[in-house]
């Protein structure tokens, strides 16, 4: 038995030793087993197929404005681990950039002799808000989330002789001043929450050892996180903290005279502060006073007007039963909202100066993804428009709010995206529910169940699943032929658990009725069936993360609707699930197993222990990496172990040694990743 008496007893727990001799001795041979399967003449020509997309040098180069310089990050094929540099607005603007190098993670790993992975930087925002010099960069020694934080000069592009250089940790930074951070990172026992983030943040000035750090925030360390940080906005400087105590509910708490004052608002009210502006966002129903604002609204009140106790709040955006509010982002004097109507983009442009009034952007077409954001929230008002379809290449255009946008940069097409259609359904769920999913394939296809058809989902902690374009799958899905000439299908499905109706569209699956979000998949894939676009021998599914979750239950509790399962990165011992690496940090999604009554439903979506003998499951192939710190290999590991354990021949399982939760760390691995489960799927539904 485990520590919980009321947990089943587990054969291959010696499997969690991440880097333990046996389980790695385990790993190489089951990696040469699946390579010499699926590795041959065909899967090297689609990985190199892949790598070309991903490498591709005519990719959108996404910049982050910081004073006069335009800032990015860059993955292709002679620079693997990748460069960090710069451009001015015009050098941006042209063709062919020219990029002023400010970091060769290349050549740093070469020199140091670690394998770097670049995790972003965070800038000193200067007294003239304009001469950015010092940054914090982030480096992860493996691809995990554990990162260095290091001073870099980007005039000297260089490291600081002696500034400040944090060992890797889950760490949380801010810029106090130039020669202080707010840092949350592990002090040492007691430092670091059951989850594997900071419990505390800490003032650490400049020259000082990480012992020396003035203790400034605290939280419970049953809590999932604790971070403070530095509003550098002139005028409305101030030190904000927030205690998060799991994934969907926090206390924001303001500096004020010596101590912290607690934003007096439900925990599960999400809280933002713009200026003088402080935004609210409710999870559940709301009624701070008279009236109650429904799940998923936005709202704004003045700061100082909130804080003496005003309660009058202008409502910004109330849902609806199809609409739904994803992001928004302020620009100087204007509040962009990113609206889903169902899982098309909308987006309102909003004057606080004009008692809020909206307009609607006119740039969205159905059945795509159009987001706004700032391009810089202290210097005007422009702001980016990134538009993207399952056939449409990405562009990026700029414009001023009260004006047209210009297209500045488009992304290349990988595929012939003219021979094919993208056409939007709804599944009706087992309650009676109905499900969006998007259907991409051949304009001329044949309704006759016989087609190879790919069906991915998430469903899980608020996350939308959009239109987007995709190189990689239309090179590797889409535009391959079987035998029979059929070109592949691909399926995305909008499940709950995900955010794409608003916070009731997660509610919806959470915890106890975690099986909506299963039921919804399967519904998708009956439809699918019926509608005479496939079959179960044709029909695969693929996800990762909490999407690995649900095509695990799919594996366990679905067999009979699938003829091939690709398992990436995945929770799948629900049981054990909070004990190893950040697990206990998603007991508000999914629940405590520690709890014998929540262990009663966890236990009908654990697809570890669903496990039968004598079933008759899908092909399957189950893949992680081994420095992901996140989920971690070992949920992967047993899996796939048990079910060769019971005699499950087709069950298949790959282990990369770096990379993280995303499995890869460059662009050479991340081909590897994706063509193994292309490869597999492709082969396994049309064989």
């Amino acid at each position: 038995m485990t520590e919980h008496g009321h947990l089943p007893a587990d054969d291959f727990i010696w499997l969690e030793d991440t880097h333990g001799p046996e389980p790695l001795e385990w790993v190489r041979r089951q990696n040469a087993r699946t390579e010499a399967r699926l590795v041959d003449g065909d899967f090297r020509r689609l990985e190199e197929d892949i790598l070309g997309v991903l490498d591709s040098e005519d990719r959108i180069p996404s910049v982050t404005k910081r004073g006069g310089y335009y800032y990015n990050f860059w993955r292709d094929r002679r620079n693997s681990r990748g460069l960090w540099r710069r451009t001015s607005w015009a050098g941006y603007l042209a063709d062919s950039p020219e990029w002023e190098v400010l970091l060769d993670v290349d050549a740093l790993a070469a020199d140091e002799g670690i394998d770097w992975v670049y995790a972003g930087a965070q800038f000193l925002r200067p007294a003239d808000g304009t001469s950015y010099r010092r940054a914090l960069l982030r480096l992860s020694p493996d691809g995990g989330d554990a990162v260095r934080i290091r001073e870099f000069d980007v005039e000297e592009r260089a490291f600081v002789p002696g500034g400040f250089d944090i060992p890797a940790a889950k760490s949380r930074c801010s810029w106090l001043d130039g020669d202080s951070l707010l840092l949350g990172t592990d002090y040492g026992p007691g430092s670091m929450t059951g989850s594997s983030y900071p419990r505390t943040s800490r003032i650490l000035r400049r020259g000082a050892a990480l012992a020396e750090a003035e203790p400034y925030f605290e939280i419970p360390g049953d809590h999932l996180l604790a971070q403070a940080v530095h509003d550098p906005t002139p005028g409305f400087e101030r030190e904000l903290a927030v205690d998060v105590i799991d994934f969907f509910n926090a206390r924001t708490y303001l500096r004020r005279g010596g101590d912290w004052l607690p934003i007096d608002v439900p925990t599960d009210v999400e809280v933002g502060l713009h200026r003088q502006w402080l935004t609210l966002r409710p999870q559940t129903d709301w009624q701070p006073a008279e009236e109650t604002f429904p799940a998923g609204s936005l709202l704004a009140i003045g700061l100082e007007d909130f804080l003496a106790g005003s309660r009058d709040l202008a409502v910004l955006f109330p849902p609806d039963a199809n609409t739904s509010l994803q992001s928004w982002s302020w620009t100087a004097g204007y509040l962009l909202l990113n609206l889903l109507q169902d899982v098309s983009s909308r987006i309102l442009v909003l004057d606080p100066a004009a008692g809020w009034a909206a307009e609607e952007l006119d740039a969205c077409p159905p059945l795509h993804s159009v987001e706004a954001y700032a391009v810089d929230e202290e210097d005007g008002d422009d702001y980016w428009l990134v538009a993207t379809g399952f056939l449409t290449p990405s562009t990026l255009s700029r414009g001023t709010i009260g004006g047209p946008a210009t297209e500045v940069k488009q992304s290349p097409s990988f595929f012939d995206a003219a021979a094919y259609s993208v056409e939007q359904h709804f599944a009706v769920s087992a309650d009676g529910t109905k499900v969006p999913y998007f259907q991409i394939g051949p304009r001329d296809l044949e309704y006759d169940g016989g087609n190879p058809t790919l069906l991915a989902g998430y469903g899980g902690f608020e996350v939308s699943r959009t239109p987007a374009y995709s190189g990689v799958t239309g090179r590797a899905w889409l535009q391959r032929r079987d035998e029979a000439g059929r070109r592949g299908v691909y399926v995305l499905a909008n499940i709950r658990g995900g955010g794409e109706y608003g916070p009731g569209w997660h509610r919806a699956a959470l915890q106890a009725h975690r099986h909506r979000s299963y039921e919804d998949f399967a519904a998708v894939a009956r439809d699918l069936v019926d509608r005479g676009v496939a079959s179960r021998d044709c029909l695969g599914c693929a996800g990762g993360s909490n999407g690995g979750l649900l095509v695990g239950n799919m594996l366990a509790g679905y067999p009979d609707l699938f003829g091939a399962v690709s398992c990436g990165v995945p929770l799948l011992d629900m049981a054990r699930y909070t004990q190893l690496s950040a697990g206990s940090s998603w007991i508000a999604e999914y629940g405590d197993p520690a709890d014998p009554a929540q262990w009663e439903f966890i236990r009908t979506f654990s697809p570890y222990h669903l496990l039968e003998a004598g079933a008759d499951y899908p092909d399957t192939l189950i893949w992680t990496a081994t420095s992901d710190d996140r989920v971690g290999p070992a949920q992967a590991r047993k899996m796939a172990a048990r079910m060769l354990g019971l005699g499950v021949e087709n069950v298949w399982f790959h282990e990369a040694l770096e990379g993280g939760h995303a499995g890869a760390s460059d662009n050479r691995q991340a081909a590897r990743l994706q063509a193994l489960s292309h490869a597999f799927l492709w082969r396994a539904l049309t064989n």
